[in-house]
């Protein structure tokens, strides 16, 4: 896909790996707002084509009383103010036909959750909303698998799809990123790594999804240096208390360090 098919993207001359980052769930105005803010003068700053990330709602959860949102549409109109005030494109997943003309009303890129990504309904309804749809690779299937979703959003004649690898199982409590992956999603589209949720540890007895934020740096730098196209990460300026994902999350204090060095790596590879 061409990222210039994407309202309101900018930097995309600057020959640089592209971002899709924010909190894991829009938890209220001010906190979306403060993130957006913080992550923007970075990527301004080095150049990164940028997409404001944020969950209108969480349907995946391990128990019944985990928070799931803060009522949809609220949430989605807190979306739709990150990008009217600070001019950036936004993207939220949806789990539901039915959440896919509502999110396009105010969001620029629909989000298939992996758990979900094999479910044809939810796939055509995000294409034929004429959204970039962006497919992230099931944790249970293989790269090559990927080519049949990227084929269902192509027959519904929109070719703004790209395709998120966000690790595979890896016996019941981890995931692992296999990287011979990368080359291979790159033949069926624009290919992005989940940074964040590549090092979940997921089905904890505790019923909380568990991380390694630690290894953060790691798994970014491999995935700029095999060729991805973008990457997408969780980031709030307080993980510990975040409503979802916080054992995952980057902190916000180190997302600039952590893009200079990434910018560094591509800039390298550019050359090469």
């Amino acid at each position: 896909m061409n990222l210039n098919n994407i309202p309101q993207i900018k930097n995309t001359d600057a020959d640089n790996f592209f971002l899709l980052a924010g909190p894991c769930a829009i938890e209220g105005e001010e906190m979306a707002m403060r993130i957006a803010e913080s992550i923007i003068k970075v990527t301004d700053k080095l150049k990164i084509p940028y997409v404001f990330k944020g969950s209108f709602k969480k349907a995946n959860r391990s128990r019944i009383d985990s928070f799931t949102g803060i009522g949809d549409e609220k949430a989605l109109k807190i979306l739709q103010k990150v990008s009217k005030e600070f001019g950036v494109p936004t993207v939220t997943d949806i789990h539901e036909v039915s959440d896919a003309q509502m999110a396009a009303e105010y969001v620029d890129i629909l989000q298939i959750p992996a758990f979900l990504v094999r479910q044809t309904d939810l796939v055509v309804a995000a294409a034929n909303t004429g959204k970039t749809v962006n497919l992230k690779k099931g944790q249970f299937m293989s790269p090559e698998s990927m080519k049949h979703a990227v084929q269902k959003v192509l027959d519904c004649n929109n070719e703004n799809v790209m395709l998120t690898d966000r690790g595979t199982m890896f016996g019941y409590q981890d995931m692992i990123v296999d990287y011979r992956g990368i080359p291979t999603m790159k033949q069926f589209g624009t290919t992005v790594l989940d940074i964040t949720h590549s090092l979940q540890q997921p089905n904890q007895s505790s019923g909380v999804t568990g991380g390694r934020p630690d290894l953060i740096e790691t798994i970014a730098k491999a995935g700029i240096a095999v060729g991805v196209d973008g990457i997408f990460l969780e980031t709030h300026f307080d993980p510990a208390h975040a409503m979802s994902d916080g054992a995952n999350m980057l902190h916000l204090d180190h997302f600039e360090n952590l893009m200079t060095k990434l910018v560094a790596i591509r800039q390298t590879i550019n050359n090469l």
